[in-house]
């Protein structure tokens, strides 16, 4: 970084109060420099790294109302952050490609800027992989280690929740994860492709109104109705509803 034009590098800028005591305060500089670290030790991908609620769009051609409201309930949020949340979190909800992710970050990256919240963006299906590599004798880092900074983030953004194959193993995993930040009234930021119901729910009647045809998983076939549960206690859902506009508004180009 280069040399501050205002305190000379130094990280003081001279004072002088109403009283005609001179003395010294941070410069802006240091501010911005723990901003800059506090953003990075968030790991938010680089992908995402521009993601702000001021650049979420909403007011393209054949937007669905849902996804003005859920910028609405982001802001909220961020504004009311920590008194007014006591510990609990957000959970958008909605089929891919609706700026899930995008609001998740963009609620992190406030909370980093205007609050100095120590978070953590974590994708669901990276950490589980990484997880059970970890069982691995010949890697040195262990299950707990990857968990713990899981555990203490202020705020967390879990991304993309239910994306793995489901199985007892993943299920407890999940457990241990949730319960644990719940326990601590810590923030933690979901966003899910699963709807949020019961397992099961899916699951639709054939033609002759016999035999149950599986349709789409839901939130409770993917990580436990049990789970599910918790979330219902631990974050607000935020209900996203549309096309995937990024075979539209965001969809690849040259030039």
């Amino acid at each position: 970084m280069s040399e501050c034009s205002i305190c000379g590098g130094i990280g003081l800028v001279p004072v002088l109060s109403p009283s005609g005591v001179r003395g010294t305060r941070p410069c802006e500089c240091q501010q911005l420099q723990r901003y800059h670290r506090r953003l990075a030790a968030a790991q938010i991908p680089e992908r995402y790294r521009h993601c702000s609620l001021d650049t979420y769009e909403t007011a393209f051609k054949g937007a669905n109302p849902s996804l003005a409201h859920a910028l609405m309930s982001a802001r909220k949020f961020a504004d009311a952050y920590p008194v007014d949340t006591a510990g609990n979190g957000l959970i958008f909800v909605g089929t891919s490609g609706l700026g899930k992710t995008h609001l998740a970050v963009g609620v992190l990256q406030r909370l980093v800027q205007e609050r100095g919240v120590k978070g953590l963006f974590c994708d669901y299906r990276e950490l589980l992989k990484k997880i059970q590599n970890s069982y691995n004798p010949q890697v040195n880092t262990t299950e707990l280690e990857l968990l713990k900074p899981i555990f203490a983030a202020e705020v967390l953004v879990l991304d993309d929740l239910g994306a793995q194959k489901p199985n007892e193993w993943v299920w407890d995993t999940v457990a241990l994860i949730l319960n644990t930040r719940y326990n601590d009234k810590l923030t933690t930021i979901i966003t899910t492709n699963y709807a949020d119901q019961p397992a099961g729910a899916g699951f639709k009647s054939d033609k002759n109104g016999a035999t149950p045809v599986r349709g789409e998983d839901t939130l409770g076939d993917r990580i436990g109705d049990r789970m599910r549960s918790r979330l219902a206690e631990m974050c607000v859902r935020v209900e996203m509803h549309g096309e995937d506009f990024r075979q539209s508004v965001k969809r690849a180009r040259f030039g």
